[in-house]
């Protein structure tokens, strides 16, 4: 999801509105890191003596990234499935919560993406050249907000239809104006760009997961499943925050929310991690890239802690840079993307921010030492 993309469809509005490499040396190095791997594997894994308040141990291992076989409703960039193997580290529990942004807002003085004017400049970069600059109105602080459709909605591809730029919208205020996070300090943190989310990682000494470190947490020990409790779809309403019912039409609230929920309000999957299935979409350290996947799946050795491609590419979006973000939301159904399958994935520009996109962080003993 967009919200420059978004922001570019209200500008066009407004705009009609108003006009009508060695071969040997690579062996050696390849030779190398494999018997690195080897000696790794061999040596019994050092589990830390203390974790962190709020963190769990994630145990090193190796899984399967990407779709699985018996899943119909994964999308072509979750595809090939790879191996990878991840070193062991540490992982919030839960999503980072309003309260915990709000110390680390009062400890810095940290004003986030939302909460500035759109900087025309830096949009440029984001839209067709020569595209004329909207006016000052329109280029005021604020975010992305969600709001239900009076009708049916035949085109789910365009996002359009739900999504709105909201002057005044941000973290403090994530419906737009006159909402607040008053009384739900443990609810997730939202409206916070991926520039806001590195921002906090820095004060917390923590850093973002990867994508396979995200993915391979949210199995819970467990592999090849659609989800992080199995294969069984009826039990979506009792281990997620998901869309029940027509979307973007109507929410039956089956799960018990309508909107965001607070952190812990479903089971845990077996790491011990809460909500890794929908809730709030969850910023990775990747660059999304529709060639990542096949790099990795074309190699015959599994991938060693990967962090990602070295740069975006998404032929769909060319102007942004995006980031992957994982876990699926509130708003998703089973007719709407149903991202709260294990290897659901989307592309997210850095510079977005929206109700439905927070964050959580992991750490490792050596990050801790420091």
């Amino acid at each position: 999801m967009n919200s420059k993309v978004i922001l570019f469809q209200v500008i066009i509005a407004f705009l009609l509105i108003v006009s009508c490499k060695k071969e040997t040396k690579v062996k050696n190095t390849e030779t190398s890191n494999k018997v690195n791997e080897i000696v790794a594997a061999q040596e019994p894994e050092k589990i830390p003596d203390s974790i962190p308040e709020g963190m769990v141990w994630i145990p090193r291992g190796t899984f399967t990234q990407g779709a699985v076989t018996q899943d119909k409703m994964a999308m072509e960039h979750e595809k090939p499935s790879h191996k990878v193997k991840v070193d062991g580290f540490f992982m919030d529990i839960t999503e980072v919560t309003n309260a915990q942004f709000a110390a680390f807002v009062k400890a810095t003085g940290y004003v986030t993406t939302a909460e500035k004017d759109v900087d025309w400049e830096e949009m440029k970069k984001q839209v067709p050249a020569g595209t004329p600059k909207p006016h000052d109105s329109i280029l005021q602080a604020g975010s992305m907000t969600f709001k239900k459709t009076k009708s049916s909605v035949p085109n789910l591809y365009d996002f359009s239809q739900w999504w709105y730029w909201s002057i005044g919208a941000n973290w403090k205020h994530p419906n737009g104006k006159g909402s607040s996070i008053e009384g739900k300090e443990n609810y997730p943190v939202v409206q916070v760009s991926h520039e806001d989310a590195v921002a906090y990682c820095e004060w917390a000494n923590r850093r973002l997961p990867t994508e396979a470190e995200w993915e391979y947490a949210a199995k819970g020990g467990k592999e090849n499943t659609i989800y992080f409790w199995g294969d069984d779809r009826s039990q979506l309403s009792k281990m997620a925050n998901s869309w029940e019912g027509e979307f973007p039409l109507n929410n039956s609230k089956e799960d018990g929310y309508e909107l965001r929920a607070p952190v812990k309000s479903y089971p845990a999957n077996g790491y011990g991690l809460f909500d890794m299935a929908g809730n709030v979409w969850e910023w990775t350290a990747d660059w999304y890239n529709i060639n990542y996947y096949n790099e990795l799946a074309s190699s015959k050795q599994p991938a060693v802690n990967p962090k990602g491609a070295a740069k975006a590419y998404n032929p769909n979006n060319p102007y942004v840079q995006e980031k992957i973000t994982k876990g699926g939301s509130f708003l998703c159904s089973d007719s709407y993307c149903a991202s709260y399958r294990i290897s659901a994935r989307m592309g997210t520009s850095r510079d977005s921010s929206l109700e439905h996109l927070g964050f959580r962080t992991v750490a490792t003993p050596k990050m801790l030492e420091k």
